[in-house]
């Protein structure tokens, strides 16, 4: 659950009146890839029909899916990469049609890069229930009109049952590495305890092996920001004219979000007590920076997201318990046969190191024993986002092993 785009992820800095000149257009009911947007760099798949672990029936979906590098012929150089809640599919490539940032990994995915695209065929598929192209509410239902609050609730299994089909449909029976950070990392943990025979490698990149009270209380008023937003409409808003939608509520979760991550360290070094203009916040209307800081990014997040894929993703972390029917969290670890990278940040504040360092004691096969890599980092839970030489260096003895 991070900002997952690289113009993001750079270090907080003030807003600048060009940036707020950037934003100053109505945004649109939705921010989401839609049918007839420029398609980019993206690759899609379809699939029949899939019944979701709630009893809900999709007549059909579509994952949209990025790769690069090639796969050898013995179909054994593929490695997954999975994103967190905001990001998708673009790993990788500038922004343009189709994309409108750049990859979000581009300093650690590519020729000669951490994760090698000279020697690994690289996948990076949009989560099931996105908005970048993949099945999800602002998806066209079979009725011609678009999903919208009738999309199924859907759980983190139910998610990588979806990246199973797709790996069938590539041919690639087993991944020579499985990589994601967050939201991704509960996707690959999924991956590597529900099919541990199809994963030679795991890494596992500041994510817990469960949500907990704490964190699902986080994201319960982040949802209800949204769905009390007048213009939410229950969730029918794809119609409505740019200004119209629901982007006040997503604009305001995004703002809470942004606060879980990154650190204390990092914003009240960077923004201390600062003013955003001349004008005092002191009871004379104007504002501090760090306020300007967060309406700028939360106003600048509507224009690349979908209010409904929002409550659904955040929904489906909600489900992630990787003990859930398993005989819990230990027990279901330890049948983890991948060799495996577990790597948490010291500042995280939204999924804290203890829970990385809980993985790293039921995982049988890890790197570094019973104890996670533990970042040095004011960044927060972006860390695995920004701290790119030092995640570049372990990932580096992830895929050396």
């Amino acid at each position: 659950m991070d900002w997952q785009i690289s113009e993001d992820t750079v270090p907080s800095a003030p807003v600048t009146e060009a940036d707020a000149r950037s934003m100053a257009g109505r945004p649109p009911a939705t921010g989401a890839w839609r049918d007839g947007d420029p398609v980019g760099d993206r690759s899609f798949a379809a699939f029949g029909a899939m019944r979701t672990e709630g009893g809900a029936l999709l007549p059909g979906f579509r994952l949209a899916y990025e790769c690069w590098g090639e796969l050898n012929a013995a179909r054994d150089n593929a490695v997954l990469i999975l994103h967190a809640l905001t990001g998708d599919s673009h790993v990788r490539g500038p922004a343009g049609p189709g994309h409108p940032t750049a990859g979000w990994w581009d300093a650690l995915v590519g020729p000669g890069l951490a994760i090698d695209t000279d020697r690994w065929f690289v996948i990076a598929p949009n989560v099931l229930g996105g908005c970048q192209g993949s099945t999800g509410p602002a998806s066209i239902h079979p009725d011609g009109e678009a999903w919208g609050s009738r999309f199924p609730y859907l759980t983190i299994r139910d998610q990588v049952a979806a990246q199973v089909r797709l790996a069938d449909a590539l041919g690639i029976d087993r991944w020579a590495a499985v990589v994601g950070g967050s939201m991704g990392g509960m996707h690959a943990l999924e991956w590597a305890v529900g099919t541990p025979e199809r994963v030679e490698r795991l890494a596992i990149l500041s994510s817990p092996p469960i949500n907990t009270a704490d964190q699902i209380a986080l994201n319960s008023v982040q949802l209800e920001a949204i769905e009390i937003d007048p213009r939410f409409a229950g969730g029918e808003y794809y119609d409505a004219a740019p200004g119209e939608g629901p982007h006040r509520g997503l604009a305001l979760a995004r703002r809470m979000a942004l606060l879980n991550y990154r650190s204390p360290t990092e914003l009240n070094q960077r923004f201390q007590r600062s003013w955003q203009s001349g004008v005092s916040p002191l009871g004379h209307g104007g504002r501090f920076a760090v306020e300007s800081y967060l309406d700028f990014h939360g106003n600048k997040f509507t224009r690349r997201f979908d209010a409904n894929t929002y409550i659904r993703l955040v929904e489906a972390m909600d489900s992630h318990d990787v003990g859930r029917d398993r005989g819990g969290v230990e027990e279901a670890l330890a049948g983890v046969t991948a060799r495996t990278l577990v790597l948490g940040s010291d500042s995280d504040r939204l999924f804290p190191v203890d829970g990385q360092h809980r993985i790293a004691r039921s995982v049988p096969n890890t790197l570094d024993g019973a104890e996670s890599v533990v970042l040095h980092s004011d960044f927060g839970h972006d860390g695995f986002l920004i701290e790119t030489a030092a995640v570049a260096h372990h990932l580096g003895r992830l895929f050396a092993a």
